[in-house]
């Protein structure tokens, strides 16, 4: 594993560490509003006083604080793999070129003693799972995990009541940031609870601190809406998203190419709205994730 110095630096000096995926750059956004959606959360974490570790696999080697370079060459790289915990000893072995999913990137923070991770939003149970068995592998790592992911709720192209009820099951706590309803993505509001609401960063440190003291072995969701002044109406974004999932259907594409697939063609859809309101609430939960590992930074000293 390559840490970049910035990051090795603050974590042997115990200063707040965020770490981003690279999913999102490489299959989340085309080139180059990826790169600079990539480094504008970058330069919001900076702003609030934390450091930013974006994660990638480069040639085999997990890179955890991937330099503008290397961000710009992951932007524009054709044939980069999605990677998730499965695929992660063949592209070691192969020495590949992966960008990792919430799962992947949850495993490598975690091995690099990282608590705070941010995105935009996690996988989850995709519609019609009770048929095909279609469910992210981000939700098991989440039940296995000791990383903390900030996001604004499960993608919205999944099956949210279902999720919920998955990571129930397997112990995770999802809960509201200033909320007591999950986000669902695009739009603030889902009409689903969450488990708990926090209402500011140091009540959510402190609950990262009770679990991980007690060894309560496992990941934490912490839901973050995105900001009213950017959601979709959600009679828009739930037409996209219907039409797109008849697409997909029809055009047969399944697995791992179906969250990339739908969140491009909801983009072609929504004549490009829906891409504007997944950076502003990217850049949202940057800003929460890093006043929460500000606030555990300091219970850690």
């Amino acid at each position: 594993m390559k840490i970049n110095p910035e990051v090795k630096k603050a974590l042997e000096e115990g200063r707040p560490v965020v770490a981003l995926e690279s999913t999102i750059i490489s299959h989340g956004m085309p080139y180059p509003k990826n790169v600079k959606t990539a480094l504008e959360v970058e330069n919001v974490i900076r702003s609030h006083g934390a450091v930013p570790a974006t994660i990638g696999i480069i040639d085999g080697e997990p890179i955890v604080g991937m330099t503008p370079e290397e961000i710009e060459e992951f932007g524009k790289r054709k044939g980069v793999l999605k990677v998730s915990r499965r695929d992660l000893p063949v592209v070691y072995a192969k020495k590949l070129w992966g960008a990792t999913t919430v799962a992947t990137t949850m495993i490598i923070a975690n091995q690099a003693g990282i608590e705070v991770f941010v995105t935009g939003g996690i996988g989850g149970v995709h519609r019609g799972a009770t048929e095909t068995m279609d469910i992210s592998a981000d939700l098991q790592e989440l039940a296995k995990t000791n990383v903390t992911v900030v996001c604004a709720g499960a993608k919205a192209i999944l099956d949210l009541p279902l999720t919920l009820e998955y990571l129930e099951t397997m112990g995770v706590p999802v809960l509201g940031y200033k909320t007591n309803e999950l986000p669902a993505f695009y739009t603030s509001k889902s009409g689903l609870k969450v488990d708990y609401q926090v209402d500011n960063a140091s009540e959510m440190a402190n609950i990262i601190k009770a679990k991980r003291d007690n060894k309560l072995q496992g990941g934490i969701l912490l839901t973050n809406p995105i900001p009213h002044e950017y959601e979709m109406d959600p009679k828009v974004i739930n037409e996209a998203i219907e039409t797109a999932l008849k697409k997909m259907e029809k055009e047969g594409v399944k697995g791992k190419e179906c969250t990339p697939y739908l969140l491009k063609t909801i983009v072609e859809l929504t004549g490009g709205d829906s891409l504007e309101s997944n950076i502003k609430l990217v850049l949202n939960n940057a800003a929460v994730g890093s006043e929460v590992a500000k606030e555990y930074a300091k219970l850690r000293k």
